[in-house]
């Protein structure tokens, strides 16, 4: 069964989901996580990996990859490491194959040519070839993990595109998403009046006052959709 707001998610650019999160008050932006590639686009559920430092002797870097659902998104927190990569070719090569969406990565990656070629969406602090094996190891899956400074749960709803990756917490995506949907349709219409001939000044003019009731009403279903979550 397709995932509605995954689909919504994916019509979604970045800056209206972000702008829609501070709207809201929700810190969902995760700084310095970027594509490998501008082309790159994401939209899935985060599978979510916490690595740590090497034990002795070391624990496994990547077994997990066999668990991850098609459509889901690999959300690895090394903890902004730069000098243990936690992704590879295998990984970019398995991942590709059962369709995962993504891999998003607060830390660093290697074999970049690979997933470049093959289209696969990664999003990471930066790349280098130095391996992660016996520096970090997995030390938890399914829980909670930090990307750019902002909270992943297992499940979390995640969209990356050219500017970067958000998160949108599952408590409030229904929120979020008809914000960022709201967002995107005042600013077509401000295009739309601008490639028409009018100034930008009075395209936003006239756009505000042709809306303020829908956005008032906007706003009362999203406080009712935060408070009902409570």
């Amino acid at each position: 069964m397709a995932d509605k707001n995954v689909e919504r998610a994916s019509r979604l650019d970045t800056t209206s989901l972000s702008d829609a999160l501070d709207r809201l008050g929700i810190a969902g932006q995760c700084l310095n996580i970027k594509p490998l590639e501008h082309s790159f686009r994401l939209a899935g559920r985060a599978f979510t990996i916490l690595y740590g430092p090497s034990a002795t002797p070391s624990g496994t870097v990547g077994d997990y990859i066999d668990d991850v659902k098609p459509g889901d998104v690999v959300v690895l927190d090394n903890g902004g490491r730069e000098n243990a990569t936690v992704w590879g070719d295998i990984l970019t090569m398995v991942a590709h194959h059962r369709g995962i969406a993504g891999t998003v990565i607060d830390g660093a990656c290697r074999d970049t040519a690979v997933a470049r070629s093959l289209g696969y969406p990664i999003y990471s602090r930066s790349y280098s070839m130095r391996t992660g094996k016996d520096r970090v190891q997995v030390e938890a899956m399914g829980g909670v993990v930090n990307i750019g400074d902002a909270r992943v749960q297992q499940g979390d709803l995640l969209r990356g595109d050219a500017d970067g990756v958000v998160v949108i917490p599952q408590e409030h995506e229904e929120a979020v998403l008809a914000a960022a949907e709201a967002i995107d349709a005042a600013e077509d219409k401000i295009r739309t009046l601008v490639k028409g001939g009018m100034t930008l000044v009075d395209a936003r003019k006239q756009r505000s006052e042709e809306h303020t009731s829908e956005l008032q009403s906007h706003l009362n279903l999203v406080c009712r959709l935060l408070l009902e979550k409570k």
